[in-house]
């Protein structure tokens, strides 16, 4: 048996006594093209937009309509000849314009990367953001606690210490 395309991405291959060669190799640059160092314009459309430019891709949203219906989920491009769309397999990570974050696919569909412009998420929360300013060291009162005052200080420096707060 013959393959016809490569096992991950179906890029088509050549074979042997193939008639245009040329298309198939054209077909595997242009999806190798919107793949490699992915960058699509939204994942959030669900329609094709009326003037894309070569090479522009999205991440076709649910609900898809018009020449992107039934490829939800898939990375459309358009190209000289049209829409391109590639199916999205489990690992495939690409850089979203309007959400200025990378989102990854899984088995499970499209996820927001957890590190961010903003900070890192875990389970869709920011658990880090950005750093803060420093936070004094607590001085003076009218009563000191000195074990609180030493378990303060060593928050503050482990605060500190993972870039947290400033110094």
């Amino acid at each position: 048996m013959t393959m016809e395309t490569t096992p991950r991405w179906a890029l088509p291959l050549l074979l042997a006594g193939q008639a245009q060669k040329e298309l198939f190799h054209n077909e595997a640059l242009v999806r190798i093209d919107a793949l490699l160092h992915g960058r699509v314009e939204s994942a959030d459309v669900a329609s094709p937009p009326s003037a894309p430019t070569i090479g522009q891709c999205w991440i076709v949203a649910d609900g898809a309509s018009g020449d992107w219906s039934g490829q939800a989920g898939a990375i459309a491009c358009w190209s000289e000849g049209g829409w391109r769309f590639v199916p999205a397999r489990a690992g495939l990570c690409v850089d979203v314009a309007d959400r200025d974050h990378a989102m990854m696919y899984d088995a499970g569909g499209w996820r927001d990367a957890p590190l961010r412009a903003d900070g890192l998420y875990m389970a869709g929360q920011k658990v880090v953001g950005a750093r803060q300013d420093a936070i004094a060291v607590p001085a003076g009162g009218a009563n000191v606690d000195a074990e609180a005052r030493s378990s303060i200080s060593a928050i503050l420096a482990v605060l500190q210490a993972h870039g947290l707060i400033g110094a």
